[in-house]
């Protein structure tokens, strides 16, 4: 089993989101999906929602971006 940074994608309320994402991009997107619903035993989920998730991980551990916000506050 692979050990994915994200767990199962909660259902929350919907955003809208308009953005244009290169081809290799969208195609990773849709694999990820389909690697976490075996991981996650939960049906494939929408690509899409995964961004907000990787974003969310991404900044959550990016220690430079931890020192500046607590520097700004």
């Amino acid at each position: 089993m692979a050990k994915l940074k994200l767990g199962p994608i909660i259902d929350d309320k919907p955003v809208k989101l308009t953005l244009e994402l290169p081809g290799p991009l969208h195609r990773n997107l849709v694999a990820y999906a389909e690697v976490l619903a075996r991981e996650t035993g939960q049906p494939a989920t929408d690509p899409v929602r995964l961004i907000v998730p990787m974003l969310e991980r991404f900044m959550a551990s990016d220690r430079g971006f931890a020192t500046a916000r607590r520097a700004r506050s």
